[in-house]
């Protein structure tokens, strides 16, 4: 089965209470449905026990569209992770926040003394110019995050601080080159007058290619701002 199957309100509602009824463990009902892991089921069905819990039903019934999270919300968030025992999951549960990775990413950011800023998912997300400049190893872990979570880039922009743009670039680059796609060459290149004919032809191959990678992408953005207004 795959690890990204979508499940409706309903499926969640009957999953959490056939398993608070005692009727199936997490783990019968994992292998019900196809799940192959070392735990047998998803670790999703434990974030919507703990949602169905504090909020009931109603949790399973959210708003289309990401929600807005303001630095107050987030800087209370984080400081009750750092003075309560209460996990990541439970609090992302209690505040209705998309998944614990998200309060996990901000706790890290609290703790390099970086600042937690508003964040309110507009249609600028999928437009907007880079945010900030990125080291290496960031690119590699925005462009794992991004991959194991279904190509979710406007997930994965928002969670890390960086653009749509910036996360589709680097997971393209990844999916063709590997690790030495995400290096930032800039500023490093001879010009053309200083390489030889066939360098020269190349870099004019290459570049062509990426004009039409550049082409494909405002395709894909405008398909994905279609659908964040259908929303």
């Amino acid at each position: 089965m795959s690890k990204y199957r979508r499940y409706s309100p309903e499926e969640k509602i009957q999953i959490v209470k056939e398993y608070l009824s005692g009727e199936s463990s997490l783990r019968e009902i994992g292998k019900r449905l196809g799940y192959k892991n070392k735990k047998g089921y998803p670790g999703c069905f434990n974030r919507w026990i703990s949602l169905y819990r504090q909020h009931g039903e109603t949790a399973f019934f959210r708003e289309k569209g990401n929600k807005s999270y303001s630095k107050e919300f987030k800087l209370m968030v984080v400081e009750e992770y750092t003075k309560t025992e209460i996990s990541a999951s439970e609090l992302a549960a209690k505040y209705q926040i998309s998944n614990a990775d998200v309060l996990l990413r901000w706790f890290s950011l609290y703790n390099a003394n970086r600042e937690l800023t508003d964040y309110c998912p507009k249609r600028e997300v999928y437009m907007a110019e880079a945010r900030r400049k990125t080291t290496i190893d960031e690119r590699k872990d925005i462009v794992k995050y991004c991959i194991e979570h279904n190509r979710d880039y406007k997930g994965t922009a928002a969670l890390f601080d960086v653009s749509y743009s910036q996360v589709y670039s680097w997971v393209k680059k990844y999916a063709a080159t590997g690790e030495e796609g995400l290096t930032d060459k800039r500023g490093h290149h001879k010009t053309d007058d200083e390489v030889d004919e066939l360098e020269r032809l190349r870099r004019e191959n290459l570049r062509l290619k990426r004009q039409l990678e550049e082409k494909d992408m405002v395709v894909e953005l405008l398909k994905k701002v279609k659908e964040f207004e259908r929303m």
